[in-house]
Formats: structure tokens, C-alpha cells, sequence
């Protein structure tokens, strides 16, 4: 495993979970009827606190942490459309689903047998679950 890759790998995936809370709450703002965000905040927050964890990790290793989401940025650009032309809950499902996603790569990852040990305590004590913690709270949302 090329561990300076696998971070970053996860890195652009908290970039782009970033780039779409961002772009969620400018939708919130400009169309009140997509509801409120401070259900959202703090994960929004959270992703902020993982990029910059997982940037301290790379810069640890040696690496340059990735500055964009990269493809995974085109996730953000559906819910920003989406949010807008599909409403409060369609918006809500797109983050939903973006979180389960992310949940699914941080457990792929611990299944790698070549990741380092400090990757590994911050995906279990904090990453992992906060993911778990944001499909809970937006599937809250959605009943």
C-alpha cells in the first residue's frame, strides 16, 4: 500500500464531503424553503476536522496533501443542483447517501493489512465514527 495514496484517496473524499456542505448551505440560504442547517453544522465541521487530520497525516509521511476533491467533487456539483431543482429531501438523501459512501471507504480501508497504526486509531476513535454519526443524524432528518 502506498500510504501517502491511500490518505489521500481519503482526504479528497472528506474535500468533497466539504465542498458540498458548503455548497448545500449557500442553497439553504438562498431558498428557505429547503429547511434549516443547523442539523447540518456540525457535520459539516466534522469534515473540516478530518480534512485537516488527514492533511497532518500526509505532511507526517512526507507527502503533499491533495488541495482538491478531484472527481469526487462532481458529487458535490449533483447536490448543489439537486438541492435546488429536487428539494429539501431529495438534498437530504444525496448527503445521506454521500456519508454511507464515506462510511464504506474508511471500513475498506481498515481491511488493508499494510495501513500504518496511526491511520488506523484515527479511522476507528474519530473518522469512522463520525461518518456513522452523520447517516444517523440525516437519516433522522429524513423521517
Amino acid at each position: 500500500m502506498n500510504n501517502i495514496k491511500a490518505i489521500n484517496s481519503l482526504l479528497k473524499d472528506e474535500l468533497a464531503a466539504v465542498e458540498t456542505y458548503q455548497q448545500m448551505f449557500e442553497k439553504l440560504r438562498e431558498d428557505a424553503s429547503l429547511g434549516e442547517t443547523e442539523s447540518l453544522l456540525p457535520i459539516y465541521e466534522n469534515h473540516k476536522t478530518a480534512v485537516t487530520s488527514l492533511q497532518a497525516l500526509i505532511r507526517q509521511s512526507g507527502g503533499t496533501p491533495a488541495v482538491t476533491s478531484g472527481v469526487w467533487g462532481a458529487w458535490s456539483k449533483l447536490i448543489e443542483g439537486g438541492a435546488k431543482l429536487l428539494g429539501k429531501v431529495s438534498a437530504l438523501e444525496a448527503l445521506r447517501v454521500g456519508e454511507k459512501i464515506g462510511e464504506e471507504e474508511y471500513e475498506r480501508a481498515l481491511k488493508d493489512t499494510e495501513l500504518p497504526a496511526d491511520l488506523f486509531s484515527l479511522i476507528m476513535s474519530t473518522l469512522l465514527p463520525a461518518q456513522k454519526s452523520h447517516t444517523h443524524t440525516l437519516n433522522r432528518l429524513l423521517v
